[in-house]
């Protein structure tokens, strides 16, 4: 089992600016749009070196969807930046009409996503962005683990026409993979092999799911952890090639249980190959007020349950 270490922490939203950063540098179509949000989206450097290319709409989320999707007639990669929330349920019809429907090539950069918003509470910590959003036909939704994927996922997806959503978050989180890594959109990332249960996690989730193989590991199971970075489109192929293995499955995310990466995974299997399948998620509410990881131990989300979880799968299919 190979062990991951790491010797920095850094917030995800922090690996988008640097991303944002080196495109203002290397593609001259790359523009941002931010809705006065630019401190939090981390969008500084890249305005410092681009004043012309960037474009504070204010408050008027839905107004800067319907820019962005003008901008991209013109040849523009618009990167639109805001809170999760605001970048999928304030103005899901005009992502809808404006950008999904006419397959516009705008990127809906979305930060603060999830449970670990923390302190502002449930209205602002969305759980049900995925869903939303992987609904959308020809919309491409990626969800990185950590600074280095989200750095790499923010300039791979300028090379990728048509519309994507990502999403990150607030907190600082470990930083466990490569710096140089490319990052290759619909392809799931091999964290750990393994033969008794399948771990498919996204998000802050990923770092979880390696500390509760870790532990799982101590108990003499071999899990296998899979970081399924991007979830439409889904790698099939990687999930029921590992699941032909262990015959059971635990899926794990920051987000509602109904809609996210752990249905995606359930409509493989239904079809392929039906295997228990243990779910890792919030169970169907809204969140709360109060410290990040105080929210997510409180609501399922940890190294804990995700060995729960797979205790069970295991039980399931034996």
């Amino acid at each position: 089992m190979k062990k991951y270490t790491y010797t920095d922490k850094k917030d995800t939203r922090s690996g988008f600016g640097a991303g944002l950063l080196e495109l203002g540098r290397t593609n001259p179509n790359v523009v941002a749009l931010c809705a006065d949000l630019v401190g939090s989206l981390k969008m500084g450097d890249f305005i410092k070196e681009n004043p012309e290319r960037f474009f504070q709409i204010g408050i008027a989320e839905a107004n800067m969807m319907g820019i962005a999707a003008g901008m991209t007639i013109g040849g523009k990669i618009p990167y639109t930046g805001t809170f999760a929330n605001f970048s999928t349920g304030r103005v899901y019809d005009q992502i809808r009409q404006s950008i999904a429907y006419s397959d516009k090539n705008v990127k809906i950069c979305a930060s603060h996503a999830g449970l670990t918003l923390g302190e502002d509470g449930a209205t602002h910590q969305i759980l049900e962005d995925i869903g939303l959003m992987k609904m959308l036909p020809g919309m491409t939704v990626i969800n990185p683990c950590d600074y280095n994927q989200t750095k790499a996922a923010t300039i791979a997806i300028a090379d990728h026409h048509g519309p994507v959503y990502l999403r990150f978050g607030r907190p600082v989180v470990p930083i466990f993979t490569p710096a140089d890594q490319k990052f290759e959109i619909g392809k799931a990332w091999m964290v750990n092999e393994g033969t008794d249960v399948s771990i498919f996690a996204t998000g802050h989730l990923v770092w979880e799911a390696i500390q509760a193989g870790e532990r799982l590991a101590e108990m003499g199971i071999s899990a296998e952890i899979i970081n399924i970075h991007t979830i439409k489109p889904l790698d099939e192929e990687a999930v029921l090639k590992s699941v032909a293995k262990t015959r059971c499955v635990v899926s794990a995310e920051e987000h509602n249980r109904l809609g996210g990466l752990g249905d995606s995974i359930a409509q493989v299997l239904v079809k392929h190959d039906p295997v228990p399948q243990e779910y890792v998620a919030v169970d169907d509410s809204f969140g709360e007020s109060g410290p990040p990881a105080e929210l997510m131990t409180k609501y399922g989300l940890d190294a804990d349950n995700i060995v729960q979880a797979a205790q069970k799968a295991i039980q399931r299919k034996g």
